[in-house]
């Protein structure tokens, strides 16, 4: 099994029990997910709609690649690679 890293942001801490970083497992971005959602129940809710496609108010980055632009929730990872939960933020005037 893969172990990659996976960065959370302060929004879905209360899920990880306030850890900033997790350790996931799996060859892909979905399977990492499943992973997680398996430790820190709910996660997958927040990260994925319905459809099990990604929410389009959430950016995930495989090392610095946003995955919308590689094989989206199919994308490949390696040992040591690092995944990265970052929220849209919106506001303004």
């Amino acid at each position: 099994m893969v172990n990659v890293s996976v960065k959370i942001p302060t929004s879905l801490r209360g899920l990880t029990g306030g850890a900033d970083r997790v350790d996931g497992q799996g060859s892909t971005v979905a399977e990492v997910i499943n992973n997680l959602d398996g430790q820190y129940p709910g996660l997958k809710n927040k990260l994925c709609d319905e459809d099990n496609q990604l929410r389009r108010f959430i950016n995930l980055y495989a090392n610095q690649d946003d995955i919308r632009f590689l094989d989206n929730l199919e994308t490949g990872l390696e040992d040591g690679d690092e995944l990265s939960i970052i929220p849209a933020i919106a506001g303004g005037c």
